[in-house]
Parts: C-alpha cells; sequence; structure tokens
C-alpha cells in the first residue's frame, strides 16, 4: 500500500528507523532533494542527456544519505566527475565579465530553476549538517547547473544577457 498512516500527526521515520517531525532539518534537506531532483527531470525530458540520468541518481544517493540510510553514497569521485563535466563547458564558453540573468532560451531557464532549487538544497543541507562530501557535490552540482545553461544558451546562438544596474525600460 502506498499509505501507512504512520505520518499522519507530523512525523515520519528516516532509513534507521529513528521518527522524526517532518519539520525536521534533514527532512526539509531531502525533501528539497526531491524537489530538485523534478526539476532536473523536467530538463532531462527536454534535452536528454546521461550527465542528468547520472546526477538524478545521485540525488537519490544523496537522499539516502540525509536520511541516515547506512552505506557510502556521495564520493569524492562524484564531485570530480562534475568538476570534469564543469571544465569540459566551461572550455567552450567565453569568458564571463558579468553577472548573467536567469534568461535565454527555455533549456538554459530551466537550467536556472534547476540551480536556485539547488542552492536551497545545500542550504538545508548545511542546516542538517550533511557532511562535507555531500555539501562539495551539492555546491559543485549548482555550478554545473549554472554552467549548462550558459552552454546551452550558446549551443542555441541566444546571447547571453547580463545584468544592468542603470537598465531603463
Amino acid at each position: 500500500m502506498i499509505y501507512t498512516k504512520t505520518g499522519d500527526k507530523g512525523e515520519t521515520s528516516l532509513a534507521s528507523g529513528l521518527r522524526v517531525p517532518k519539520t525536521d532539518a534533514r527532512i526539509e534537506a531531502y525533501g528539497t532533494v526531491d524537489e530538485l531532483n523534478c526539476y532536473i527531470g523536467k530538463l532531462r525530458v527536454s534535452y536528454g542527456s546521461l550527465e542528468l540520468l547520472w546526477i538524478q541518481n545521485k540525488l537519490f544517493n544523496l537522499g539516502a544519505l540525509l536520511s541516515d540510510a547506512p552505506g557510502e553514497w556521495i564520493t569524492e569521485r562524484d564531485v570530480k566527475q562534475l568538476e570534469a563535466w564543469i571544465d569540459e563547458l566551461q572550455a567552450q564558453l567565453p569568458v564571463l565579465h558579468a553577472f548573467v540573468l536567469p534568461a535565454g532560451n527555455i533549456l538554459a531557464c530551466n537550467c536556472h530553476i534547476c540551480r536556485t532549487v539547488c542552492r536551497r538544497a545545500e542550504r538545508r543541507m548545511i542546516e542538517a549538517n550533511a557532511d562535507s562530501t555531500a555539501l562539495c557535490f551539492i555546491n559543485r552540482l549548482s555550478d554545473y547547473l549554472f554552467v549548462l545553461s550558459r552552454y546551452l544558451n550558446c549551443h542555441f546562438k541566444m546571447e547571453e544577457e547580463t545584468w544592468n544596474k542603470d537598465q531603463n525600460v
């Protein structure tokens, strides 16, 4: 059955079996990671990518780690993989000299939405005292999503719009 009725009073179980309030920092953290995974899935539907599939699976691993499941879920190798993809994409982009507005084509815009949810997940993970490798992973993931947004705009020949503090209508 999909319903257990064990959460009807505002508590849930971690993978360890410990019962905690649904407002517990760990629940907030892996709930935000789950939200991020949904947005990554939406991006992947529009921009089929094995990298995004890999990321979605790693986000499930991250959720397991945050829910106190025993095992090694996120590794330094995972962080290095994101860094390699960032470096690969960035090598194809012009040097950035200004803040980029979250705009361009729909794929780039979806990357920016993912990036901002990723940053929120990172803040929630800090509140939950997540381990340092997991924090590095989520931080690199937001960097990857930013660089991917730039790459997608460049690939589809969309000019990047940059912040102009004196913009007029």
